[in-house]
């Protein structure tokens, strides 16, 4: 069997193909090469059958004939072997180097994990009919159930670490000299006639200038722009003219809708925004004292401008024009009528989201943050008040995984990054605090999924170490799925809301869940029993602790 070795190699690069030149035989046809002739190919048939170009050939030629061609093939994989070898190399040092110096190189695990893809998700939401939905029960991988007991050797060391130390509330005065800046614009004591609060700030622009010309929130999202060209328009119509001066109305939050993500947040956030006597932030997660005052947009895109708290209160203005017009109305001026009035903001990054300490702050703490936001709101805000909804961790997991994950998404796929996940945070906890491991940045995102996030009473923790437990109301999504009325009923009674009328109370518990799980995600159907087992174990001791600061039994999550 003879052929053109051209009709092997032509995959080759051309310089290498030009080298071989005795790779015509004695008993070449020109006319039958496609490589020589640059004609349509023709298939290769060895024994009367065709065969694929593709397939390993086994290509013969004449005594006669030169091996000059073999060996120029031979040395071309030679090159591209060391090649690939000398890149592999300098890729596997990069990591060693990396992976020392933040200290998450990862120990040699005894169990099989299987093949890890590392793909941290980031940014919050959340869901609300997961609670209710019914999937058919997933079969058993074998392997994976195999990897529970090694599995449960870290968890068991993660376990044995956890200690709830109460952490040292920094003075005020430390506060302000980390943000001067806030601290100066933002006044001790707020208007006595209004529940929100709020303050008249002088104005010194002139008619021609644009107040949100440099508003970071409208610079930076497309989406935001129409509604800062509406309040541009309406701008002038609510300054307040005192004695040859103009004034402006500034409000913060009364309260603070605080976290987690994939808890709900969205539907409680939609529903109570329908009140009559509840205003929003016009955006409905700013996320400013956990990111856009650090200069952060999107994690993975780095730092940017830091976004002045200036910023932060024009996101006020639209529910300030209202608040204004109710202190300004003829009946206040005669009766002294009181405001009635309460806005909210939504972030449900606050709770949790401290990351960016490690960057500004002096870490002096073994690991640990100096200042949490926390610190800040009630430096500003001592009577603040803030909402907390749950869910039981375990699920809360595996909707923030189906909602951030972008491709390749599957139970299995789940059972792998949270095996590496677990890794990863028994890694910092060898070392370091309970809390240094959860407000670890890099820890944070290094994880495949967001293990931290479901450690509730951490956080929980330290926020009761700077506001009293009544300003702080947490509700569970399993009852607020079961029962919207009594939730929403427990909303209205902690922010001292008005009686509704039956229509309206009917319009705010009626309405259809907000921001549910999608259906090409439902169709996924539900993790690994394996893997539930798994993280039910990791996060137990969490519960309980939760259980007993919050002396309610529910938030063991038994049941779910």
């Amino acid at each position: 069997m003879r052929h053109c070795i051209n009709c092997c190699i032509h995959l080759l690069p051309n310089d290498l193909h030009r080298q071989c030149f005795r790779c015509r035989g004695h008993n070449h046809n020109n006319q039958k090469c496609p490589v020589c002739e640059g004609e349509n190919r023709i298939p290769l048939y060895a024994d009367s059958k065709q065969m694929k170009l593709l397939a390993v050939l086994e290509v013969r030629t004449d005594h006669s004939e030169s091996w000059s061609g073999f060996f120029c093939l031979k040395k071309g994989k030679l090159c591209s072997l060391i090649f690939g070898l000398v890149i592999m190399t300098l890729v596997m040092a990069s990591y060693v180097l990396t992976g020392a110096k933040h200290g998450l190189l990862l120990i040699p695990s005894p169990f099989h994990y299987g093949a890890f893809t590392s793909n941290p998700s980031l940014m919050d939401n959340e869901s609300l009919s997961d609670m209710k939905d019914h999937y058919q029960p997933s079969k058993i991988n074998i392997s994976y159930v195999k990897d529970y007991p090694s599995i449960k050797l870290i968890i068991d060391a993660i376990t044995s670490k956890i200690e709830f130390i109460t952490r040292q509330r920094p003075g005020l005065e430390e506060l302000r000299k980390q943000e001067p800046h806030m601290f100066s614009v933002i006044p001790n004591k707020f208007l006595p006639n209004s529940k929100n609060p709020c303050w008249y700030e002088e104005y010194r622009g002139n008619t021609t200038t644009d107040p949100y010309t440099t508003n970071s929130y409208a610079l930076y999202s497309k989406r935001f722009r129409t509604i800062f060209d509406y309040l541009r328009k309406v701008f002038w119509n609510h300054l307040y003219h005192y004695k040859d001066k103009h004034y402006r109305l500034r409000c913060l939050p009364h309260f603070y809708i605080i976290g987690q993500p994939k808890c709900g947040t969205t539907d409680l956030y939609d529903r109570l925004r329908l009140h009559p006597d509840v205003r929003f932030s016009a955006i409905k997660e700013p996320h400013w004292w956990t990111r856009k005052r650090f200069g952060i947009i999107r994690l993975r895109d780095g730092f940017h401008d830091r976004y002045p708290v200036e910023d932060y209160l024009d996101l006020f203005d639209l529910a300030a024009h209202q608040i204004q017009g109710v202190l300004q109305s003829e009946a206040a001026k005669e009766h002294s009528k009181m405001n009635n009035i309460i806005i909210g903001e939504a972030s449900a990054s606050t709770m949790w989201d401290n990351n960016a300490w490690i960057f500004f702050y002096d870490n002096s703490s073994e690991g640990e943050p100096p200042f949490l936001i926390q610190d800040f709101i009630h430096a500003f805000q001592p009577n603040a008040k803030l909402i907390i909804m749950l869910r039981d961790p375990v699920e809360r997991l595996y909707s923030d995984y189906l909602y951030f994950a972008s491709a390749n998404k599957s139970a299995e796929d789940f059972h792998e990054k949270v095996a590496e996940s677990l890794q990863l945070f028994e890694n910092c906890m060898l070392d370091y605090s309970l809390r240094a491991c959860v407000y670890n940045n890099t820890l944070n995102n290094a994880m495949p999924v967001r293990l931290q996030v479901g450690l509730y009473v951490v956080y929980l923790l330290d926020w009761l170490t700077v506001f009293n437990k009544d300003q702080i109301l947490v509700l569970r999504l399993e009852d607020h799925a079961s029962n919207v009325k009594y939730t929403m009923h427990m909303v209205f009674q902690f922010l001292d809301l008005g009686p509704l009328s039956e229509k309206q109370e009917a319009l705010i518990t009626k309405s259809p869940a907000s921001n549910t799980r999608r259906p090409e995600d439902r169709s996924l159907g539900p993790m690994l029993p394996t893997t539930k087992a798994i993280l039910r174990d990791f996060y137990r001791p969490f519960n309980t602790k939760l259980a007993q600061v919050l002396f309610d039994d529910a938030f063991l999550w038994k049941r779910t």
